[in-house]
């Protein structure tokens, strides 16, 4: 029977781990792939991804790991690193100026975007973009508006669980409003606490990030649209937690739960 899933580990919270290492520990958790974040300060760096991802592919390739995608930026040298090295997608967010609002600032967005699709053309890699909480643009609808009018061959949506969820909206309205884009899921989970008393003269709240079963974007409920509509692709577990010094054993958990909800 053929896999119809990818499951992929964004793995940021192994910032110091050896490549062999990283492989062999992703590998035994039952992941197929990775998204690897092409940052300073990570195992490998921006101004070396030309030759060095191809390198990183066949390290990880050993244990069974593909590369899906980088969380770098839209330079070339990235593009020409993940063209060399069979990378599919290079995963960006987009930020709100708060000073210029919200329209100028999609405005601004969408002519970089114009700007490098000649290089997802000239390399066959596209741009796939993430929502996100805070001053970026934060749901499906703010998503979908970015980029309906690219092709979605060379610009994609990347919906993600725990930013649609704390956004207020409905996983399946989510990953309906950007279809026609969507490249990637991102699997993680969210939820808002109070982080003041009662007794304080105003409400302050925060983003507390948890394991797949307890946050506000249901995993079943996504898992059930998903196979619904045949979505055939990547599901990445992006290891976020606010209580970081269990990132092993959670990831360990989220792994087993997803596949028991996609298999």
């Amino acid at each position: 029977m053929e896999k119809k899933f990818t499951y992929s580990v964004f793995t940021k919270p192994w910032k110091t781990q050896s490549v062999d290492d990283l492989g062999k520990f992703v590998s035994d958790l039952g992941f197929d792939g990775i998204e690897f974040p092409l940052r300073e300060g990570y195992q490998l760096e921006p101004d070396n991804a030309e030759k060095g991802l191809s390198e990183l592919v066949k390290k990880f390739g050993a244990y069974g790991i593909k590369i899906t995608s980088v969380a770098s930026s839209t330079d070339e040298k990235v593009f020409a690193g993940c063209a060399a090295a069979g990378i599919p997608v290079i995963r960006i967010m987009v930020s709100i100026d708060p000073e210029a609002g919200y329209m100028a600032s999609e405005a601004k967005a969408k002519k970089h975007l114009e700007s490098i699709v000649p290089l997802c053309e000239k390399y066959g890699v596209k741009v796939g973009i993430q929502h996100h909480y805070g001053w970026d643009v934060q749901s499906a609808m703010g998503l979908l508006h970015l980029i309906e009018d690219f092709d979605p061959k060379y610009i994609g949506a990347i919906w993600d669980a725990a930013h649609s969820g704390l956004a207020g909206e409905e996983p399946e309205m989510g990953l309906d409003i950007v279809w026609s884009h969507l490249c990637m899921v991102n699997l993680k989970n969210a939820f808002y606490r109070r982080s003041n008393g009662p007794e304080a003269a105003e409400a302050e709240w925060e983003r507390y990030f948890t394991t797949g079963q307890h946050g506000l974007g249901s995993w079943s409920r996504i898992a059930k649209y998903l196979k619904k509509r045949n979505y055939n692709g990547v599901l990445c577990l992006t290891a976020e937690y606010s209580d970081e010094e269990l990132v092993n054993e959670y990831i360990a958990k989220d792994i087993a739960y997803a596949k028991s909800l996609f298999e």
